[in-house]
């Protein structure tokens, strides 16, 4: 679903133009610009959208100038949402891994998204780094954002999650409330191995 509410699909679709329908994301392995601050990155989500015209750009005309202090005002917000505000000119390359997953975040939160798709952000992170995610995600999904979270820690899954879809093999075997799915016997097969084979539950 679009911006909107129509329907529309986006296997096709190039990347700018899904990010006007209101979709951002993150990617598995961080893809940041390392040598650029991080309110450098954040201002590349930022100013992704509604550009000026390239001319007005090489004129540096007022509006383009209101513009970019504009974005420049966005990014820091959204720095500070992410908790990287004290961070602002630091390059990304030179931030801890944890505080690139979140600044990560905040890029795409920049592309002002209805629906954001995070692949993986708690791989690499240790349990402090896990426990500032899972606020950030709540966060996220409280401002009205849609969050969709690929993941395979189940702890953070179960701790930030509404619904939930388990795939195994590339077959969906459960979805519905975390409590449900946690209790589901194809699950617990799944995961952990029939109840009665050695070991199994």
């Amino acid at each position: 679903w679009g911006r909107g509410g129509a329907p529309t699909g986006l296997l096709d679709r190039r990347p700018h133009v899904i990010s006007r329908l209101g979709v951002a994301r993150t990617f598995q392995h961080i893809r940041l610009f390392g040598g650029l601050s991080a309110l450098a990155n954040v201002q590349v989500g930022v100013q992704g959208r509604d550009r000026p015209a390239t001319l007005q750009v090489m004129l540096a005309t007022p509006a383009v100038r209101r513009y970019e202090a504009r974005a420049v005002r966005r990014a820091m917000e959204l720095l500070a949402f992410v908790g990287l505000a004290h961070r602002a000119h630091v390059p990304a390359a030179a931030l801890a891994y944890g505080e690139q997953r979140r600044l990560e975040i905040a890029r795409a939160l920049g592309a002002d998204p209805c629906l954001l798709l995070v692949d993986e952000p708690a791989a690499g992170t240790n349990t402090a780094e896990k426990n500032q995610l899972a606020g950030l995600l709540r966060r996220v999904a409280a401002d009205g954002i849609s969050v969709l979270l690929i993941e395979h820690d189940m702890g953070l899954v179960m701790s930030v999650a509404t619904a939930v879809v388990v795939l195994n093999f590339g077959q969906v075997i459960a979805s519905g409330p975390p409590a449900d799915v946690q209790r589901d016997p194809a699950v617990r097969e799944a995961y952990l191995g029939p109840a009665d084979a050695p070991g199994g539950g």
